[in-house]
């Protein structure tokens, strides 16, 4: 599957996503927004029945989330959602911060006009957002907006890459801040960051705008590793 044309159209009605695409899609943001917590058993029926998908395409699913590190596979214990090694933070981290800095650069470097426009409206919805009321919506606008700077790199290698590490570490984002709500007030920070790198991105100030990245995803690692 391309993963960042699915990406853009799982919410298309008329998109035209295989069932088993559709039920990867649909477990893995489930997985990632902890609705099915670490830990918890997946049994095809029940998912069948939730999802109103056939067998196949639930066992599809299973096989890409278990090699995107979503589930686990036991003979014994059968299929549940893998559990969060907090140690892996630091890994994952590590990974993001120089790719995605670097995607950050080409972003900045390969900007069209039509993306300048977008990112111009990603800017007044982050400028809108009430924190720490809307902590759900900012989640949801900074996933969106770091997927926007991996298409403006223009690199569709790049993207599935950075889109996967992305997936990993909002998870541990979503179990942390659920155990710990005293990250919030540094969501501050999150927003004015992602103002400046989008308006360095949007001006062609490739280096500003690598900077930036590069500070976003590593001081935001250092807050979590703070409070566990």
């Amino acid at each position: 599957m391309d993963t960042w044309m699915s990406e853009e159209m799982l919410d298309d009605p008329q998109a035209t996503l295989t069932l088993a695409e559709r039920t990867y899609l649909q477990l893995r943001e489930d997985i990632i927004t902890v609705q099915l917590a670490p830990g918890t058993i997946l049994k095809e029926n029940d998912v069948m029945r939730r999802l109103d998908v056939g067998r196949t395409p639930v066992r599809e699913a299973f096989l890409r989330l278990q090699r995107d590190g979503f589930v686990d596979v036991n003979a014994r214990r059968g299929t549940f959602v893998s559990r969060i090694d907090i140690s892996d933070l630091t890994a994952i981290y590590e990974a993001r911060a120089r790719i995605e800095s670097w995607a950050t650069r080409l972003a900045a470097e390969r900007l069209r006009e039509p993306e300048r426009r977008d990112a111009a409206k990603l800017i007044e919805a982050l400028k809108a957002l009430s924190l720490p009321s809307e902590l759900d919506a900012l989640l949801a606008l900074d996933r969106r907006i770091h997927r926007f700077i991996y298409r403006c790199a223009k690199n569709r290698y790049l993207f599935d890459t950075l889109d996967h590490y992305h997936n990993l570490s909002l998870r541990i984002l979503h179990v942390a801040m659920r155990r710990f709500p005293e990250l919030s007030p540094e969501l501050d920070k999150v927003v004015q960051e992602q103002i400046l790198m989008l308006e360095a991105v949007c001006r062609g100030d490739a280096d500003t705008a690598e900077r930036i990245a590069l500070h976003h995803v590593l001081s935001f690692e250092q807050e979590v590793r703070k409070v566990i």
